[in-house]
């Protein structure tokens, strides 16, 4: 899973119909020295400025109703709180 945080929505009116009733965010994933920004189907109502979970591939079309959708990256968690140990990250 990756922690990443949601940083815009997307509109999109013509799209696959299969995506059709998902909500779109970008994210930023957290802790990388890249400007690592994707997209992100919702699942759970997150919004811009949380801190969320996300999975990705085969994981994030396998937490759907149907694994046929053509989503690589889903959010499945907003993170209410996180502690970290800078000193083990050395």
């Amino acid at each position: 899973m990756i922690i990443a945080k949601v940083i815009g929505n997307i509109w999109a009116t013509r799209k696959d119909e299969k995506l059709n009733g998902f909500k779109f965010l970008v994210v930023k994933q957290c802790n990388t020295q890249t400007d690592n920004q994707f997209v992100a189907a919702d699942m759970i109502g997150a919004g811009i400025g949380d801190t969320v979970l996300i999975t990705k591939g085969s994981s994030a079309r396998n937490s759907l109703e149907n694994t046929n959708i053509p989503i690589d990256a889903v959010i499945v968690g907003i993170i209410d709180s996180l502690e970290v140990d800078e000193g083990l990250l050395k």
